[in-house]
């Protein structure tokens, strides 16, 4: 979705709101106004209707109305707001960003990335990675020392075949001395390819991946060596990244 796609949708999506609770309100305060003149062209003159009772209902519904102008004045500000959100989330596009999540996109090339985080020693962790359809494509074994540690995954499964491109799921066990699960932080990395709006939350699209504008941890521009680091596993094995097959 484009931004000016979406902040169409988002203003589309607000106005309807008010619009509808506005008509609904014209129709019943119709109905009540027929049933009113009804009533009072009827009346008993030995006994008329109280003039309290329907004057009362006269300043509920004034009451309402404004309530409801006041509701769409809110929900213009709001969307206003969030226009300017996806605005300026086109300064982000084509950089690379880390996020917090599990869901990575596999191109028909290259390869995808991510991270995860220790605040304990494991003595073993076990990364699994599944399809879509949550059937397990390729499995790793991870570090097991504190800290944050960078996986590269090259798209290939089990069997050193070239998987599908789309989006897998990264699940990520650490295990303790008892066989107990560790705290673990999963975080993704992409190139940014778009901004839009995901019922009302501004979000940043790492090609079909949604990622929340909250869950963003880091923004840097996306350079040749950045390029070079996520489609070519080979060439990065400095610091604490590893370079990890699918097949061990």
């Amino acid at each position: 979705m484009t931004t000016s796609a979406a902040a169409a949708a988002i203003a589309s999506t607000e106005q309807t709101k008010s619009q509808q609770s506005s008509q609904k309100l014209a129709e019943d305060l119709d109905q009540f106004l027929t049933l009113l003149t009804t009533q009072l062209q009827n009346q008993d003159p030995l006994d008329p209707l109280d003039a309290n009772e329907f004057t009362s209902q006269l300043v509920q519904f004034a009451s309402v109305e404004q309530q409801i102008q006041q509701n769409a004045n809110l929900e213009q500000m709001v969307a206003l707001q969030q226009t300017s959100q996806v605005a300026t989330m086109v300064d982000y596009l084509g950089t690379t960003i880390e996020a917090f999540g599990d869901t990575v996109y596999l191109g028909e090339e290259g390869s995808a990335r991510f991270a995860f985080v220790l605040t304990e020693s494991a003595v073993d962790t076990d990364i699994i990675i599944q399809n879509s359809s949550g059937e397990t494509v390729a499995t790793m074994t991870g570090a097991t020392d504190i800290g944050k540690h960078e996986i590269v995954w090259d798209g290939t499964n089990n069997q050193g075949n070239r998987v599908e491109a789309g989006e897998y799921t990264v699940i990520v066990t650490p295990k303790d001395y008892e066989g107990l699960p560790i705290e673990v932080v999963q975080t993704i990395q992409g190139e940014v390819t778009g901004a839009g709006s995901d019922e009302g939350n501004v979000t940043m699209f790492l090609n079909t991946v949604l990622v929340p504008m909250e869950n963003i941890i880091s923004v840097r521009e996306t350079t040749k060596a950045t390029e070079e680091a996520v489609t070519d596993t080979t060439n990065d094995t400095s610091g604490d990244e590893e370079e990890t097959d699918s097949g061990s």
